[in-house]
């Protein structure tokens, strides 16, 4: 007989401070699955901005997480990449490894349809890398780099690294990633892209900018070429944004747009639905190489004390993957 269970979650109390919150799941209906937690990741652009309460009010409704609960600016249960072993649900998912767009917490219940089974050949320990590599391809998808393109990434986030690993993947592509900090020229030489951390000879045909600072947008202005197209992943949140839009900028007939995972990229839109797109971006993540994007891991019982620490640091890293007891 299935019975209830005391499940932890994290929950942002208030902004800058959080804390593990007990609750007992129910037993799970005929169309939900329990899910034991193996791996979850904090997504360090968005999770950052809903610690300190930067979600503008008028963006309460479009960021919610799938599984979130609670209301920003808290206190809020928030998080969107995890990974966990099925413990109770139909008997074809029992024991299967699926990822899932839930929150930071040891055990939840999912539809069984939000379950993803990972593809053979991804690990666990890189599956939380699904929803920064899902925002990447969506980012394509709205884009479409060109064969042969001139492409520059300005911003070596985790989102960063996997848009500049993809686009380097376009036949005949000359890809670089630039970014302030110098230490990201060794994720770059995994991924197989140059590195710059200012800026680049000559004019790109296409520039992504993800660093979510203003800085970075100027420099996405300076290096786009004539009439090239800068894709702008960076979400402010609530704070205001200043950029050079004047100089060239007209002249040069640049083409600035937006994308955001909430919808799927326009080029695919009519056909792909957003769990084929998560499918699809958990398929790519076979690629050994893309354990550099992991800076480091954490149990989930430090997980206040750490995301505290870590959203603090401007610096902390690409992907922390935080560990649940077995």
């Amino acid at each position: 007989m299935q019975n209830s269970r005391e499940a932890k979650a994290f929950w942002i109390t208030k902004p800058g401070s959080g804390e593990l919150r007990s609750s007992i799941l129910p037993a799970p209906t005929v169309e939900e699955v329990r899910v034991r937690a193996l791996y979850s990741a904090i997504s360090m652009g968005t999770e950052r901005t809903v610690f300190y309460g930067q979600v503008p009010d008028s963006e309460y409704s479009t960021m919610r997480a799938p599984f979130q609960e609670g209301e920003f600016p808290g206190p809020v249960k928030y998080g969107y990449s995890s990974c966990g072993v099925v413990e109770e649900g139909p008997p074809e998912l029992i024991d299967k490894i699926v990822f899932s767009l839930h929150p930071h917490q040891d055990n939840y219940l999912l539809p069984k349809e939000a379950a993803c089974v990972l593809p053979a050949g991804v690990p666990p320990k890189r599956s939380i890398l699904a929803a920064n590599m899902e925002t990447a391809l969506n980012a394509l998808w709205d884009v479409a780099p060109c064969l042969g393109g001139h492409i520059a990434v300005v911003g070596a986030g985790a989102i960063g690294c996997l848009v500049a690993y993809l686009c380097a993947r376009v036949l005949g592509t000359d890809v670089t990633l630039i970014d302030v900090n110098p230490k990201r020229r060794q994720v770059a030489n995994d991924l197989g892209v140059k590195f710059s951390v200012n800026s680049v000879d000559g004019m790109m045909d296409l520039v992504v900018h993800a660093s979510g600072t203003p800085s970075g947008l100027d420099t996405a202005l300076n290096i786009a070429g004539f009439e090239a197209t800068i894709l702008e992943l960076s979400w402010y949140g609530d704070e205001p944004v200043t950029a050079r839009m004047g100089a060239a900028f007209h002249s040069k007939r640049i083409t600035l747009r937006s994308s955001q995972v909430g919808s799927v990229g326009v080029l695919q839109r009519a056909r792909w639905s957003r769990s084929r797109r998560l499918a699809l971006a958990l398929s790519f993540l076979s690629d050994d190489v893309l354990d550099c994007l992991i800076s480091g891991e954490f149990e989930f019982s430090k997980l206040p004390e750490k995301m505290e620490w870590l959203m603090s640091q401007p610096r902390a890293g690409l992907c922390h993957r935080i560990v649940y007891p077995s």
